[in-house]
């Protein structure tokens, strides 16, 4: 399956209201979701698999993929789609081994360091953050904001033009506009999503969002 970022929801288990994993996926889905990530810090691995088998079961059918988020043995165990890695996980070229050649790989980066290291021919897509501070993870390094994420998209796009580049922590409907603005291709949210009321007009609303910035940013690049 190819990688879609536009709208990359995590669904992590503690941020759902104690709602379904199956209602939330369905929801992130019916809302516009293009790629969704099965991300759970704590879990033990037995529980892991169930929930990733439980998200992919909702999402199947729907042409949406779903991936797990540091776990390759998890992916592979339950058929996720692929996986998304950090700095501190497995690297991108041995995911891509154990994986094979359709799974989806993406990757964090968060310096011009981890850009310049990027293995290019084993990632699908590159996450860059976070961008913003947020309470969905806890981050040690400062946030890049809005100037940081437009140098290393920049710097990313230098080494592969055509490597979608998305961006993470603290995405709002609000700061959405001005993320895309700075680059991105697309926007990784989990609170703003399932923490809402009603996470599929959230996910609507931000996938509107995306696009018509995207369509902005189309337009003025050809003037």
């Amino acid at each position: 399956m190819r990688a879609d970022i536009r709208l990359h929801a995590i669904l992590d288990p503690t941020r759902t209201r104690g709602r379904s994993l199956t209602e939330m996926t369905r929801a992130a889905i019916a809302g516009g979701a293009t790629l969704l990530q099965y991300r759970d810090k704590d879990a033990p691995t037995w529980t892991m698999m169930a929930r990733a088998r439980e998200i992919l079961a909702a999402a199947d059918g729907c042409g949406v993929p779903v991936i797990v988020n540091d776990r390759v043995d998890v992916a592979l165990a339950a058929a996720a789609h692929g996986v998304h890695v950090g700095q501190d996980d497995m690297h991108p070229d041995d995911a891509r081994r154990l994986l094979g050649p359709t799974a989806i790989v993406g990757r964090t980066v968060k310096s011009l360091d981890h850009v310049a290291a990027m293995p290019l021919d084993a990632v699908d897509y590159v996450c860059i953050g976070g961008v913003f501070a947020t309470a969905s993870k806890d981050n040690p390094d400062p946030p890049v904001g809005l100037d940081g994420l437009a140098r290393l998209v920049a710097a990313m796009k230098a080494r592969r033009a055509d490597l979608p580049v998305g961006a993470i922590a603290g995405i709002t409907l609000a700061n959405t506009p001005d993320v895309i603005a700075a680059q991105a291709d697309g926007i990784a949210v989990i609170s703003e999503i399932f923490m809402a009321d009603d996470p599929a007009a959230a996910a609507r609303a931000l996938r509107t969002a995306v696009d018509t910035a995207l369509a902005t940013r189309r337009q003025e690049a050809r003037r």
